[in-house]
């Protein structure tokens, strides 16, 4: 498989390791990007890297928190470029069905946008109304919405609408569920708690991490200590209840909440265009096809 430019510069920027070094990995699993992954890693090469692409695409995630912080969305809609997102059409939009979502709790995507918004109007006519005025394509790609009787929900929007945050809190106040959305926003947590890892994820580390071991030279008898001890370090990546708190790192969340006689029920976080492979234009050969042309 011939290995690109592209690849070569997705792998470094999910692992931060060199530029050779990621062309070899490539080459030494025939294009596979996660296996490429775990060749630096078992090297020594790469830290752990998020499955998700770092690629963004435009648009918004936005939130919509009820008076009495009973409800709260956080929605991601996407359009062309930046400059279309900043608009007031675009920002009516996403407001009219971000307080849609919260008023009317939809199943999933495709019941949102079968959903009346208006007399006579779903959704998806609203958008597609929208992409007419714009002149721009957009799509309702994902919502969240959390509805608590007891304790609250706090939501967070990071740069503009580039991250949002939705957090559905027991006990504690406004101030602490801001606090914990601000914090899952800069530390990317995958799950809330250990029991939330997948086996076969985690099973996958710890051969990731013995084979690292070895390659550092490290003796059998070992090994599995220097696992066990590892694994605790990537439960503090991915687990937000074992995550150092951003603000005071001498409060883990786990013992934060547990300070504030709160309990973390669930969280989401959208990050802009996770995972959308966004269009790359060639400004050269679009010059050289028209000089031609």
């Amino acid at each position: 498989m011939s290995i690109t430019a592209g690849m070569v510069k997705e792998l470094r920027e999910r692992t931060g390791a060199g530029m050779m070094d990621c062309k070899k990995a490539l080459t030494q699993t025939n294009g596979d990007m996660d296996k490429a992954i775990d060749f630096l890693r078992e090297k020594g090469l790469a830290a752990a890297a998020k499955k998700a692409s770092r690629v963004a695409a435009e648009g918004v995630v936005a939130s919509y928190i009820s008076e009495d912080n009973k409800v709260g969305v956080i929605v991601e809609i996407n359009c062309e470029t930046d400059f279309v997102a900043k608009t007031d059409n675009f920002q009516t939009m996403v407001s009219a069905i971000s307080a849609h979502i919260a008023k009317t709790a939809p199943a999933d995507l495709d019941a949102l946008n079968a959903s009346e918004i208006e007399a006579g109007k779903t959704v998806n006519a609203l958008v597609t109304e929208s992409i007419a005025k714009i002149g721009e394509n957009i799509s309702l790609r994902r919502f969240a919405r959390y509805e608590v009787e007891e304790g609250l929900v706090s939501a967070y929007i990071h740069a503009g609408g580039k991250i949002g945050v939705l957090v559905n809190l027991k006990g504690g106040n406004a101030e602490l569920g801001k606090d914990i959305a601000m914090h899952v926003a800069a530390a990317n947590p995958s799950y809330l708690n250990r029991e939330q890892v997948p086996t076969a994820e985690l099973e996958h580390e710890k051969a990731v991490l013995s084979e690292q071991a070895r390659n550092e030279g490290k003796p059998e008898k070992i090994i599995e200590k220097m696992v066990t001890g590892r694994i605790q370090k990537y439960y503090k990546e991915v687990c937000l209840l074992d995550q150092e708190f951003v603000k005071d790192p001498d409060f883990t969340i786990a013992k934060l909440v547990a300070a504030n006689n709160a309990e973390i029920v669930e969280f989401a976080r959208f990050q802009l265009g996770e995972g959308i492979e966004k269009r790359q234009d060639d400004f050269v050969a679009e010059v050289m096809a028209a000089a031609k042309g």
